[in-house]
């Protein structure tokens, strides 16, 4: 029975997803379909890939962490790219190459996440007894760190610099590099294939540390690898289309309510499928409703971030 309506959902999931994607695809087009094909498939291809990527590097952190209110931007990576931003700006102005240029500006932005990430992982998990909470603690002070200093350029540079930079705040599907789209496609889909080798060992380290090990899986050995997975696709998603603060939160809470389960395979395609879903449907609202006034990730930060403190007051009320 549970098996029967966990289909239908994913069905029903499906259907919504192709729904939208066919609306926002032929929706004022007035047959036009060189524009449609080149413009708005190539916006279809970054939801897709952006969502896919927090999607199912969420379900994994909060597996990992065992906590439902955390997503991965807790680790500095947001911060990190927007720092490397507000410098780059700062430091050489906006006409300069390594904003201006979207392919050279990617390739540093993933490099200098992904290099962040290795570089804390390998400090902290040098000595045998640390554990994943003080790769926390130390990814939220560094992320706290990187933020002032991005607030502190940005009261320095020039007023029509910072309009230029605000392009950078917020998640944009409407600039995005074809050529990224093609690098960031192969590169989510190695780090997917790697990580799939330990898809087996979700269901029971989302039990927790100690039955974990005493089921007798390397509990370190997994945990490392699939930390770094999740901050290799937070890096590449945020330098492509920029941050999404609470896409993640919002996305992995309603897969686990809607499909009810503790199984990893449905939670991680329920999460992504919800997440396409989101992103089309928000993308939508921005260019019909609100006629480009405003960003997706406006939309779905104001909406997560509702969801989050209601979640707050539901954990309050457990205690």
């Amino acid at each position: 029975m549970r098996l029967t309506g966990n289909l239908l959902k994913f069905t029903i999931l499906i259907a919504l997803a192709v729904l939208l994607i066919a609306l926002f695809m032929v929706i004022q087009s007035g047959g036009n379909w060189d524009y449609v094909l080149e413009r708005r498939g190539k916006k279809i291809l970054a939801i897709a890939l952006t969502g896919g990527c927090i999607a199912y590097a969420t379900v994994i952190f909060q597996t990992l962490t065992n906590n439902r209110i955390l997503t991965p931007g807790i680790m500095g990576m947001d911060s990190l790219y927007m720092l490397f931003q507000t410098f780059a700006v700062f430091a050489f102005g906006t006409t300069h190459v390594s904003f201006m240029n979207k392919n050279l500006n990617f390739a540093i932005s993933v490099g200098l996440m992904v290099l962040f990430a290795l570089v804390l992982h390998r400090f902290l998990f040098r000595r045998e007894g640390r554990n994943i909470y003080l790769l926390l603690l130390v990814g939220l002070i560094l992320g706290t760190l990187f933020q002032s200093m991005s607030s502190f350029m940005e009261v320095l540079i020039d007023p029509n610099e910072f309009l230029v930079l605000q392009g950078k705040m917020f998640a944009s599907f409407n600039n995005v590099n074809t050529d990224l789209l093609i690098v960031s496609a192969v590169a989510i889909a190695l780090v997917t294939l790697y990580a799939s080798r330990y898809h087996k060992y979700l269901d029971v380290l989302a039990l927790g540390r100690d039955q974990a090990l005493n089921l007798g899986i390397d509990y370190n050995y997994v945990v490392k690898r699939l930390l770094i997975v999740v901050m290799v696709l937070v890096s590449i998603s945020t330098a492509l289309v920029g941050p999404i603060m609470f896409l993640g939160l919002l996305v992995v809470n309603l897969a686990h309510q809607l499909f009810r389960t503790h199984r990893h395979q449905i939670l991680i395609w329920g999460s992504v499928l919800i997440s396409i879903v989101a992103l089309v449907f928000g993308q939508l609202i921005v260019e019909r409703v609100f006629t480009f006034a405003t960003t997706v990730s406006v939309i779905v930060n104001f909406i997560g971030g509702v969801y989050f403190i209601y979640l707050l007051l539901k954990e309050n009320k457990s205690w």
